[in-house]
């Protein structure tokens, strides 16, 4: 019965695999194009100007880590539990897995769930948490990118695409957050009502079938958390507030390094919520190799403060990554275990979690109640 899962879930990952090396490809391009225009030598010696102080912002960007370890396991409800430093290796796995595999967004949270799992955790209760503590940072990431894109309307003169950039993405923002609020207080399944409405009409109906009511479950696992678990709220949010405070002082801490004098709140913040965008909008990029780069460059170009900087701290950013990213590899390799091997296990926990047997009775009567 999990033979035709598997491949179901191998068949895709072969298909989104040259999307994501033609992704991989372009950031490079960007990337080689952006260290042309500033000048090897240029960068090379900001890059030089931070020294040892390296190793403080490896350290900012494990403690952000360890903040959204927190808040994961945060989202357990007994009695299931995971504590945090095996949650914090699960964690580092699975950032691990989505940064070096293209598309590597379909990977990572599976494999944290599936890393976590094999200390005896049920990959439900693991994933649910994972999904839980999404919500929480997605909301959070919305707000800061939201007072980010407020601040950099208000603090500076502005290109008419930037400005218009920046009023689309206090829209968006805002839409998502009202979103989010009105489905989180309704208990709005809205991924049912969406797979019953497609099932309906004919469009994939047996597979609709068999992942019906354990996405219903999986919705419940959610929505059940909201309103059992409210007093955990305050702690799960101030985790993800964190988050994006400790982001702001590894900016801080990069541009003084880089220019040898402090700069402005303001600028790191403007940064780091710059970050946030590209990270969300360009997550199917393997480090987002190239946009950063590009993007962080122009922002600092708009702040007065250079192109060249802008890009320099978008590069001692990725090195960071990579410093995680190695040790994440490590403790894999530790387990004895493949990245590839990790990302199809999780491919098919997530599968038999979410729906890999055919629909029992009371499943097909749920379906035909939708």
């Amino acid at each position: 019965m999990q033979d035709k899962p598997n491949a179901e879930g191998a068949q895709a990952r072969r298909r989104l695999a040259p999307v994501g090396v033609l992704f991989a490809l372009v950031g490079l391009a960007l990337f080689g194009y952006f260290v042309w225009a500033a000048g090897p030598s240029e960068v090379w010696a900001k890059i030089s100007n931070i020294g040892w102080g390296f190793a403080l912002i490896v350290l900012l960007g494990g403690l952000r880590f360890g903040v959204r370890t927190l808040a994961w396991t945060l989202c357990f409800e007994p009695p299931h539990r995971l504590g945090f430093f095996e949650a914090f290796r699960a964690y580092l796995i699975g950032d691990a897995a989505g940064n070096v595999v293209p598309i590597g967004i379909v990977v990572s949270e599976p494999t944290k769930a599936a890393m976590a799992s094999r200390r005896g955790v049920p990959f439900a209760a693991t994933f649910s948490a994972i999904a839980v503590e999404n919500i929480f940072y997605m909301l959070s990431v919305a707000l800061f990118i939201l007072a980010g894109a407020a601040a950099l309307l208000a603090a500076f003169p502005l290109t008419k695409l930037l400005r218009y950039s920046s009023y689309g993405i206090i829209i968006v923002a805002g839409l998502f957050v009202a979103f989010a609020a009105y489905a989180l207080r309704r208990e709005w399944r809205f991924l049912s009502a969406a797979l019953r409405w497609t099932a309906a009409r004919g469009l994939g109906r047996r597979m609709l079938e068999r992942r019906l009511a354990r996405v219903g479950s999986f919705e419940e696992r959610i929505y059940g958390f909201y309103s059992r678990n409210g007093r955990r709220f305050p702690a799960v949010f101030a985790c993800e507030a964190v988050f994006h405070l400790l982001g702001v002082a590894e900016g801080y801490l990069t541009l003084w390094f880089i220019n040898s004098a402090p700069p402005t709140l303001l600028s790191a913040f403007l940064f780091e919520s710059v970050n946030r965008v590209i990270t969300v909008v360009f997550k199917p990029i393997p480090l987002r190799a190239g946009i950063d780069e590009v993007g962080t460059g122009y922002l600092a170009h708009v702040l007065g403060i250079g192109s060249t900087v802008g890009g320099t701290v978008a590069i001692v950013r990725k090195a960071r990554m990579i410093f995680w990213m190695a040790v994440g590899v490590a403790l894999l390799f530790g387990r004895g275990l493949s990245l590839r091997g990790v990302a199809a296990e999780a491919q098919e926990a997530q599968s038999a979690a979410l729906g890999s047997k055919p629909p029992t009775p009371s499943e097909e009567r749920s379906l035909a109640e939708g």
